[in-house]
């Protein structure tokens, strides 16, 4: 993995400096760089042989900061009577600068005459939209509930990889990514952050589920998502034998933490 962690680490680095903004700074926390979805879209491109190395690296970028926009879209607060101006001021600026991380995709693509690539990934955003409203459905079920989370999580990895013919392991990565979502879901919960899925369990009608209840449902989805991936990756070919080892690596850990967790718990 040492070759492959270097070129995440500089796709990080390329997709950091492309999202500093030092007035949105001042305003709004620093975005989150998912490092699971460059392993999996570095995974997917790199075996695309039309493809140049140029337009591997601005397909990878140019989806994180499509990603990006739409996690920073998610911070934005509902306003509410009596706030201060500087709560009003940064829920106006998150708005603007996930429209402002969402311009850049656009641009970056643009630059190379990549016009599909710019379809494809405009389409994704709206589709994954309507999937987060669809979250919001009183009558779904848990489970229901957690599948759309499962293509909300996963969606723009797959039309990618659908628009460049690589699909062999979207399954994977999409059971990868909600499990994942899930474990941090739990952790910002027992820090007393931000849980949003976790908060539409509890509130729903048909559940009113106490916080330990919530936390235990969603564990065993994470624990059945994990169990997937880890038979899973016993099939993979040897080209995947990175993103394989990298995944090997962090479900290890993974399922070290939970253990601490409940113990803990």
């Amino acid at each position: 993995m040492q070759n492959n962690e270097l070129t995440i680490k500089e796709l990080k680095d390329s997709i950091q400096y492309q999202l500093k903004h030092p007035y949105v700074a001042k305003f709004i926390p620093e975005p989150v760089i998912n490092e699971d979805k460059i392993v999996f879209l570095t995974s997917i491109v790199s075996g695309v042989d039309r493809l140049s190395e140029e337009q591997k690296r601005k397909y990878v970028i140019a989806t994180m900061l499509v990603q990006i926009a739409l996690d920073t879209h998610e911070l934005v607060t509902v306003s509410s009577d009596g706030e201060n101006e500087e709560l009003r001021k940064s829920r106006q600026l998150t708005v603007l600068a996930g429209d402002y991380y969402s311009g850049l995709y656009y641009y970056l693509l643009s630059k190379i005459g990549d016009v599909s690539m710019i379809q494809t990934l405009a389409t994704a955003i709206k589709d994954i939209n309507e999937y987060k409203m669809k979250l919001y459905n009183d009558q779904l079920n848990i489970g229901q509930m957690v599948e759309y989370l499962r293509d909300i999580e996963s969606l723009l990895i797959r039309r990618v990889a659908e628009f460049l013919g690589r699909t062999s392991i979207l399954n994977t990565a999409a059971d990868w990514l909600v499990a994942t979502r899930l474990r941090s879901e739990n952790v910002h919960f027992r820090k007393r952050e931000v849980a949003p899925i976790l908060d539409l369990i509890m509130k729903h009608p048909s559940y009113r589920m106490t916080g330990g209840q919530a936390l235990s449902t969603i564990e065993k989805f994470v624990e059945k998502y994990m169990t997937l991936v880890e038979h899973s990756l016993s099939t993979w070919p040897s080209r995947f034998a990175n993103v394989k080892d990298y995944l090997n690596q962090h479900l290890y850990h993974s399922i070290m933490m939970n253990h601490h967790a409940v113990e803990e718990g």
